[in-house]
């Protein structure tokens, strides 16, 4: 049994995990700063590197705990390095630096985007997946299409231009005055709205993979104000009336879907995926998944949603791979910002 201990600090989740052999989680804490960063409208980066500094110790011996293993017993420490806020992964990292070089154990870094991927191989009541498979990740800062051949072989098809689809979901909720994180808000008020009402465009971007979403995030911005669209804004913005926000949240939640779901059911057809793999914090989306096990000629697989969102198991997941296949980091390891996880 080969049992990691992985941190991630990326954002705004302060989480530790030790998981055995890439699938079992023998636990995982995450310390979450939401509540703290709600008054922001969106994460302040110098708060959660604070944050973290504050609570990474008691999370990391609660997760030992809870394990029940000490240090000595694991076999090798994980850690996010990238892509996120730099002083939130620096925090994380040297958290990570500490623990390897006072015990011995290998250090490795993980790509970030890489542990959502590997959040469905946690899924211990049904079996891994099979390859070929397509990941489509949609998450708070990046919206993601890859191709996923083998294990750590992937192949980048196409990814989001400017806003990330979780990025939109929290502009547009700032704009229809609901609550931080906005993906959750959105969806809670889109349930009682026609997704019809509104019928905003579809960046289809034809010939590509990729997506963007910025456009439809003016859209929104337009027809709350009751302006033609393209025009320069005139006059100040009036407090929206609540009336009619959930029909803009339906229309807006209805064309980020739709455009996600029927680009990664078209690229499961062109590369005869076995699955798609629809992770990150935007897969907790109710109606996301709905459209996509709709619109997929395969099966789709999503993690539950302790999992969806930023956690330290699935970066002991994916790092499993990585420590299987000979990977050790040098102690000297810096943070990578904008670390892709394929070209």
């Amino acid at each position: 049994m080969t049992r990691i201990l992985a941190l991630e600090t990326s954002c705004d989740e302060t989480a530790a995990a030790v998981v055995a052999d890439g699938r079992v989680i023998l636990s995982s804490v995450v310390a979450s700063q939401a509540a703290h960063h709600a008054a922001y409208g969106g994460v302040f980066p110098e708060v959660a590197a604070r944050m973290h500094v504050e609570v990474i110790q008691a999370v990391i011996g609660q997760a030992l705990a809870d394990a029940h293993v000490s240090l000595a017993e694991v076999d090798a420490v994980a850690v996010t390095r990238g892509p996120g806020l730099p002083g939130s992964l620096v925090v994380g990292v040297n958290a990570a630096k500490g623990l390897a070089y006072g015990s011995g154990k290998p250090l490795l870094g993980i790509n970030h985007l890489e542990g959502h991927v590997y959040s469905p191989w946690l899924l211990t009541d049904r079996e891994p997946p099979d390859f070929p498979v397509i990941v489509l990740i949609v998450s708070g800062g990046h919206t993601e299409l890859l191709l996923m051949r083998g294990h750590n072989d992937y192949q980048r098809l196409g990814g989001t231009l400017d806003d990330a689809a979780g990025e939109a979901f929290d502009k547009v909720a700032r704009l229809l005055n609901l609550s931080y994180p906005g993906g959750p808000a959105i969806e809670i008020s889109a349930r009682d709205g026609d997704p019809t009402r509104h019928a905003f465009s579809r960046a289809w971007l034809d010939g590509t993979w990729d997506f963007s979403f910025s456009g439809l995030k003016t859209a929104v911005l337009y027809t709350v104000r009751g302006q033609p669209y393209g025009r320069p804004l005139v006059g100040a913005a009036e407090a929206i009336d609540p009336a009619r926000v959930p029909d803009l949240a339906a229309s807006f939640q209805a064309t980020v879907v739709e455009v996600l779901a029927t680009k990664a059911a078209r690229a499961a057809e062109r590369f005869n995926a076995r699955a798609i793999l629809l992770v990150g914090g935007v897969s907790a989306n109710q109606s996301l998944r709905a459209a996509l096990i709709a619109a997929a000629p395969c099966d789709v697989i999503y993690p539950p949603l302790s999992l969806c969102t930023d956690n330290a198991a699935m970066i002991a997941a994916a790092a499993h791979w990585r420590y299987v296949v000979g990977q050790r980091d040098a102690l000297d390891i810096d943070v990578l910002p904008t670390w892709p996880l394929a070209g």
